[in-house]
């Protein structure tokens, strides 16, 4: 190992030494630069600390990242000149930490030491909470199961409530495109460590880039099993445990809920992968936190982006001047609340906010789901030739008595394609947010149904759900449900969407193969949204099965395409009749 210090700056950029040390930035704030501590294990960790200059007691806000300490520098500025201690740690195994990197594996311990070393720093008053969105988010998660002591506020933004079903799979399938993207992006710096580590000198004067992502396409080339195990192996434990097990359960966080004893602000985004997990995590909290006070204590905001952006446009939508939501600022009102009595929107608003779409404003909640929220089912109809946007397919609130089944011909070799929608990591490839769904509605193995223009608005805002009564000719494939809100002129804007995987139907612990040609009901999470369809516009349902590359391809055989190359297609029928009534689940809300 090197016997330097090196600060590792930006995501995949320069090694440049430095040395640990005590600088002053601005007369009111010290900053100390890789301030190591040791976990039970022995391994060393370092952070950043900025404090506000003088003496005095401060309440600690901790951060634990694994996308390098560096980037969180203007938020820990902002937080020591409002009084707080501001703590930024490189995780195991990142940047300037020492150790093996591996996801989720040593978050709860190594949390509940950093959170108890943090609250014993000089100047600490003994109060620390923890901040921060995505993996950022599962390092506060699993630090609070663990309940360290002093731990008293968490704020996770956009982060999951499960790493079987909210990060690695939805429904029984692989999300794909997030998997490989956010691995590839994180196996740069574990590339560079390795380099510093063999040579035991920097290469030159830059780490040796990725110059393209490794383990992209695995599932049409395998490319080298030995590269991946070396930059990514928790990813080939991933694929390895496709159904919810052991492995998955010891990091589970929902399985956990009445370990976690504090206050938490939980940030959600209707656009976001982990939309469906955090929104999750305030609910589970809400009803069985670890003691009344942090039960009461919990507060929820659901923005749009998310991991699809925080700005005032989300993909190709502009939502208006109050649209942006600022994360750095809302971070610090939360603990200003909390740590130092502020009499803010915390105090004095409802515990729920939410942006609406479409009439595009903020407005607060007594709870998550609505209460006020009426149940209504939007049964499918048709005379057999839903198949397009061009089809015969409709939505209403009268159910069907008897009608033509709808049938199309699901090909591996030839998937729908993601166009939009709740994605993460690389923008520039595949583009997230509301997007025209006119090149998916165009297939005709994509089943659309659409209600008539509204003649009111219609507010939708709550959980979704597609009740499908369905059957295939394969012993297993997808069902894919998308709610689209289409303006006047045509454009038809996806707000949110699901997958099941028949095998999977009953339970993601247990993979059970369907019999071709046998009609069952999948009951699909379309996640949540909150949107207004304005006058004029229509509700619109897209099914089909599949949504690539956000999900992997099923290949209708039982097997996945991780480890299979062999598939078939599927002929796969959609009943809506009296004795099979598919139907949308929307939660109307009266206005």
């Amino acid at each position: 190992m090197l016997k330097k210090t090196f600060c590792l700056l930006a995501f995949a950029a320069t090694l440049l030494p430095c040395v640990s040390s005590l600088a002053q930035s601005a007369p009111d704030i010290i900053i100390e630069h890789n301030v190591a501590m040791q976990t039970r294990d022995g391994v060393t960790l370092r952070a950043d600390i900025y404090r506000p200059a003088g003496d005095g007691s401060f309440p600690v806000l901790l951060q634990r990242t694994p996308y390098n300490k560096d980037n969180t520098a203007d938020f820990a500025r902002m937080a020591a000149a409002h009084g707080f201690i501001a703590v930024v740690q490189d995780v195991r195994g990142r940047y300037t930490s020492d150790g093996e990197w591996y996801t989720f594996k040593h978050e709860s311990n190594d949390g509940y030491d950093t959170v108890e070393w943090a609250a014993a720093l000089p100047h600490s008053n003994g109060k620390v909470g923890m901040f921060g969105g995505s993996y950022v988010g599962a390092t506060q998660m699993l630090a609070a199961i663990s309940h360290p002591p002093h731990l008293a506020g968490i704020c996770p933004v956009v982060t999951a409530s499960n790493y079987h079903e909210n990060w690695t799979y939805q429904g029984g399938a692989l999300a794909q495109w997030f998997d490989e993207s956010w691995t590839s992006g994180l196996a740069q710096d574990t590339l560079n460590r390795m380099v510093r580590d063999r040579t035991n000198a920097v290469v030159g004067s830059t780490a040796l880039p990725l110059t393209q992502y490794p383990l992209y396409n695995f599932h049409l080339d395998p490319g080298s099993p030995a590269a991946t195990s070396s930059l990514a192996p928790y990813f080939e434990d991933w694929i390895a445990h496709p159904t919810y097990d052991s492995y998955w359960q010891q990091w589970a966080i929902d399985e956990n809920y009445a370990n976690i004893q504090v206050p938490s602000l939980t940030v959600a985004a209707w656009y976001d992968l982990f939309q469906g997990g955090s929104i999750r995590n305030y609910m589970g909290l809400k009803a069985q936190a670890g003691n009344q006070a942090a039960r009461n204590g919990q507060h929820l905001i659901i923005a749009i982006g998310g991991h699809s952006g925080f700005g005032r446009q989300v993909g190709e939508v502009d939502f208006g001047p109050d649209a942006p939501f600022d994360e750095n600022a809302v971070t610090l009102a939360w603990y200003e609340y909390l740590f130092q009595g502020k009499q803010n929107e915390f105090a004095k608003e409802k515990p729920v906010k939410i942006f609406v779409m479409g009439e595009n404003k903020w407005r607060y909640e007594d709870a998550w789901p609505l209460e006020r929220a009426k149940q209504t089912r939007y049964y499918l109809h048709s005379a057999g030739k839903a198949n397009s946007a061009s089809g015969d397919g409709a939505l209403t609130v009268s159910a069907a008595h008897k009608e033509a089944a709808d049938s199309f011909v699901y090909d591996p070799a030839n998937p729908v394609p993601t166009v939009g929608g709740p994605l993460c990591c690389d923008p520039t490839h595949l583009p997230g947010g509301p997007r025209d769904q006119k090149q998916v509605e165009a297939r005709n193995d994509v089943l659309v149904y659409s209600t008539p223009p509204l003649e009111s608005d219609v507010e939708v805002t709550g959980p979704v759900t597609l009740d499908l009564f369905a059957k295939s000719s394969a012993v297993d494939t997808d069902f894919t449900a998308k709610l689209v809100d289409v303006a006047p002129d045509g454009v038809a804007h996806n707000l949110t969407e699901g997958i099941l995987r028949a095998r999977f139907r009953n339970s993601t612990s247990t993979a059970e193969p369907i019999t071709p040609g046998k009609v069952y009901e999948y009951k699909i999470d379309v996640w949540s949204t909150s949107n207004v369809f304005l006058k004029g516009h229509r509700i619109r349902l897209e099914v089909s099965s599949s949504n690539f590359p956000r999900f992997d391809r099923n290949l209708n055989t039982g097997k996945d395409a991780a480890t299979s190359a062999t598939f078939v297609r599927a002929t796969n029928t959609i009943l809506h009749d009296a004795e099979h009534p598919s139907a949308l689940i929307l939660p109307v809300v009266p206005r």
